[in-house]
């Protein structure tokens, strides 16, 4: 497929984070850009003022006459859309060119030296850091993030073509479509066992993926993953390690050992070790790009975070409000921990939206180990995404299974009331569904009660 030959580029599910950034590519480099999705939100409405139309009919006479012109057209669908899509069903009827969102980032990075930062915790984070400190250092670079970076304020950055950043995204197998010069894996954790089947099926799709970076690249893996290449820990002897770490003022500041030097008295400022992990792997990826590391050190200390990974929405002398994605046991861990280390003698009241009734099955006893940590409990209803309920797989379900006593379901039409009745110290949301509609009403109430 020859891009030059596309003029119009139609997206189903174009308020999707990823197909979002996509978009906004194709709007930039004057395609005729149009899109489905199936709710009005924040996305759909930048998309909308940044001159791309958006409907939420799925209805064929909805199709933008320009998109039903098979020969000048593609077709981009996330794979979250059914098959039984009245529009996608047109299309592939009707011969167009449609690809996944996936393809499409192979194709557009493959002339590009591209980052691919893969692993089921950390790809937003470390991609938004990484896309960061290679703007601070003058790199043209071209980057497709999977969250609203607070440094660009988008999840697309153009900032030159030679260089590309890329979340691998291990659902659906998509990251074996991109052909990367330097990747890193973050983590292994088993998830999308809906995909998957097994663990050792994912860990396979992770291996097939080492197997896509192109001959003379180079890998990034996490110390102790189960993989060859060039690794990166704290306090573990790694060739990319951090060591004699300090907190002041929430602020982490350590040294930084490379394979050829030692920069001392690094900044870092979002808490959790997680985030010092991934803040570590996006540093020693940008090295490849030849960029001096003390520069890049230094901008490690002015990356400002994105936006529902550990972002305070209320930060006081008494109070915190925290928002965070986290939507999988090992992730409501390490949020617990970064507010644990942050907050050492604050009581902490946890908000939860369960993702996907496969996953809440799947993970259901890890779930429970790691919300029975904080104090208080609330938790919503499973968010269904893509999914159709699954028997007997509830919140109520999974509740039980709460090793705490102050835990407790609740609706989104009474949760800021339950959240005002909790005098914790702490308050963090946490949720890949549409629980992240609800933070600005959260904040704006607490806001106003104190």
């Amino acid at each position: 497929m020859n891009l030059k030959d596309i003029h119009n580029v139609f997206f189903i599910g174009i308020g999707g984070i990823g197909m979002s950034a996509l978009a906004r590519y194709f709007k930039y480099i004057d395609k005729n850009v149009a899109g489905y999705d199936k709710t009005m939100t924040p996305i759909t409405d930048e998309l909308v003022n940044y001159g791309i139309s958006v409907h939420f009919e799925d209805e064929i006479n909805q199709i933008p006459e320009s998109c039903k012109q098979k020969e000048n057209t593609l077709v981009i669908y996330t794979p979250a859309v059914p098959s039984t899509h009245a529009q996608l069903q047109f299309f592939r009827n009707n011969g167009f060119e449609i690809k996944k969102r996936s393809e499409v980032l192979g194709i557009i990075t493959r002339d590009t030296f591209c980052f691919a930062v893969a692993g089921t915790h950390g790809k937003t984070t470390t991609s938004c850091i990484l896309a960061h400190l290679l703007k601070e250092t003058n790199t043209p670079l071209t980057a497709f993030l999977g969250g609203i970076s607070e440094d660009f304020n988008s999840n697309f950055v153009l900032e030159g073509t030679e260089y590309s950043v890329v979340e691998a995204d291990e659902f659906d197998r998509s990251f074996l479509q991109l052909s990367p010069d330097v990747a890193c894996i973050t983590s292994m954790d088993a998830d999308h066992l809906d995909i998957y089947g097994t663990n050792e099926e994912l860990q396979q799709s992770f291996k097939d993926f080492v197997q896509k970076i192109k001959p003379n690249g180079m890998l990034f893996v996490r110390n102790g993953l189960p993989l060859k290449g060039v690794t990166y820990g704290i306090e573990d002897g790694s060739d990319y390690c951090i060591e004699n770490i300090l907190i002041e003022h929430g602020t982490y500041i350590f040294d930084l050992i490379t394979p050829t030097e030692v920069l001392k008295r690094v900044r870092f400022n979002k808490p959790g070790r997680h985030n010092l992990l991934n803040g570590l792997a996006a540093f020693g990826m940008a090295v490849q790009a030849g960029s001096p590391p003390h520069r890049l050190a230094k901008a490690l200390g002015t990356f400002k975070g994105v936006q529902r990974r550990f972002s305070y929405q209320i930060k006081d002398s008494d109070f915190a409000f925290i928002d965070d994605y986290a939507h999988h046991p090992t992730e409501i861990t390490a949020v617990y921990e970064a507010i644990k280390e942050m907050h050492p003698n604050e009581e902490i009241t946890a908000v939860f939206q369960p993702h996907l009734f496969s996953r809440t099955k799947d993970f259901a006893d890890d779930f429970a180990k790691s919300l029975s940590k904080f104090d208080v409990i609330l938790l919503l209803e499973i968010y269904p995404a893509r999914e159709e309920p699954i028997k007997g797989i509830t919140s109520a379900w999974l509740l039980d299974k709460i090793d705490n006593p102050k835990k407790k379901l609740v609706s989104r039409s009474n949760l800021i009331d339950e959240i005002k009745n909790c005098k914790t110290g702490v308050l963090v949301t946490m949720g890949a569904g549409d629980i992240g509609l609800e933070i600005p009403k959260i904040k704006k109430e607490l806001a106003y009660a104190s």
